[in-house]
């Protein structure tokens, strides 16, 4: 029997790439009559995912049926931003996407192309697609909440009914009814692309590329987001929401892995909170002090993961050769009985360890979906990107987060935070997401069962896949 092709493009960047191909395992794993084409951009010098990709294909589990190519990159260029790293690969991309028909066309055994997924930062490459006659749809790595969001923002500015990059918008205490949100959201949380004029083309590229899809797979379940799912079911948008989708186990070979595991190893059941803030998260100097002096006051036992802001020229932080000297002094001399600091993190694992009781997350969309896999409450710390309306609809909306904050924000054009907040309200935020018997505590531990079930034959999630695979081969 003649496999269906599917060609699966992820935007650059290894969170990006280790989504898509989870997924592409997935669908393999889930339906033998697919065969799935990942065609990698990648950014210059982007050694970890050549090392990634060398480690994937290496293992003895790596599908039969799923087929990795990289597309030729250029080492002498610098980095590029997203936007063009994806512009200058769509020739390529054509003549990769050539290649492979005419192989199925010469060869009748060969899987035939029968759509296109693509990320939803690279839905430039529709055209591609619709040129071939076959489907094209989006895979969503944020949260529906987060999809319906940007949907209606960018409706409402077509109208010209909404400006939200005006001045004094952010700070107005303007409230928005938004139909992915059952709560009012405040102006104040709205992720930084739609409130600074600079971004208005981006946006407005990005959401006009969503609804040229025939349809949107999100990396949500259904009870998780049931409003937001929902809301976007009633209206015209054709959902797929197939998670949780996990990133594959975190690599710990590093000797800092293996002795943090160890070190959790020795700490009593759900004892430890874990702060860990991405990986282009970072604080200067005086956060860092109010954090550590939080830490210190509230007697808790933790597990950091610190990072030294990055050098002139880059926007990722580096691990301290030292962490005593972004620290104050004496911290980690005080703490050592109760607390560890250390620079990476192999963030899945330490999560699903039973001694793990609490997270201090920046609310990226993956930490939310492993942190409900694992049971794991957080207290909210939103940095970029739609981190801040995350932190709102887990607190807000979810009722399953506390709140250190929900409007935090980096500066990544200047290369700083703006502002800092107190001592005394992260510690507050630490004790209440360390409560043994809260009702946040419990709703997790509920929504972590839902998790496991929503993928399991039955579930919400592999019914949605059922769905996404019989309408996609029958568009």
């Amino acid at each position: 029997m003649t496999k269906s092709g599917l060609v699966f493009i992820p935007a650059p960047g290894i969170g990006h790439l280790v989504s898509t191909v989870e997924f592409a395992k997935l669908l393999i794993n889930h339906d033998h009559r697919l065969s799935i084409t990942v065609f990698v951009i990648k950014a210059p010098r982007a050694t970890n995912v050549d090392a990634y990709i060398h480690s994937l294909t290496s293992s003895p589990n790596f599908p039969k049926h799923l087929q990795i190519i990289h597309l030729p990159t250029d080492e002498s260029q610098s980095a590029q931003y997203l936007h063009e790293l994806t512009q200058n690969s769509i020739p390529l991309v054509r003549q990769a996407v050539s290649d492979l028909v005419q192989q199925s066309r010469s060869d009748p055994d060969s899987p035939q192309l029968a759509a296109f997924v693509v990320d939803m930062f690279c839905t430039a490459m529709i055209d591609i697609a619709d040129g071939l006659g076959v489907p094209s749809v989006v895979f969503y790595t944020s949260g529906a909440a987060f999809l319906g969001l940007m949907l209606h923002l960018h409706q409402l500015r077509e109208q010209g009914t909404l400006d939200t990059t005006s001045r004094d918008f952010k700070d107005s205490g303007t409230e928005l009814t938004i139909p992915s949100f059952a709560n009012p959201v405040p102006a104040n949380v709205l992720p930084t692309a739609v409130l600074e004029k600079q971004w208005e083309g981006f946006v407005d590229e990005y959401v006009k590329g969503l609804r040229k899809a025939r349809g949107i797979i999100v990396n949500t379940f259904e009870e998780l987001e049931p409003h937001a799912v929902h809301s976007l079911l009633e209206g015209d948008t054709r959902l797929y929401p197939v998670g949780p989708i996990l990133s594959a186990k975190d690599d710990e070979t590093s000797q800092q892995g293996w002795d943090t595991m160890e070190w959790l190893d020795d700490q009593p059941e759900s004892s430890v909170l874990f702060l860990c803030f991405g990986s282009v998260g970072y604080f200067g100097e005086d956060q860092v002090r109010e954090i550590a002096i939080a830490l210190e006051n509230s007697g808790v036992r933790f597990l950091w993961s610190l990072r030294k802001p990055p050098p002139e020229g880059s926007r990722r932080p580096t691990d301290y050769s030292d962490p005593a000297e972004g620290l104050p002094e004496g911290f980690l001399h005080r703490t050592a009985s109760i607390g560890r600091v250390i620079g990476w993190a192999p963030q899945k694992q330490v999560l699903a360890h039973k001694a793990v009781g609490g997270f201090v997350s920046h609310c990226g969309w993956n930490s939310i979906l492993e942190s409900v896999y694992f049971g794991v409450p957080i207290a909210t710390w939103p940095l970029y990107a739609e981190q801040q309306p995350s932190a709102f609809e887990l607190v807000h909306e979810l009722k399953m987060a506390v709140e250190i904050s929900v409007d935090y924000r980096m500066d990544h054009k200047n290369g700083s935070n703006l502002g800092v907040i107190s001592r005394e309200r992260i510690e507050k935020g630490i004790k209440e997401v360390m409560e043994r018997e809260s009702e946040t505590r419990t709703k997790v531990k509920q929504m972590s069962e839902m998790s496991r079930k929503a993928l399991m034959e039955g579930g919400s999630s592999y019914s949605y896949m059922d769905r996404f695979i019989d309408e996609v081969l029958n568009i």
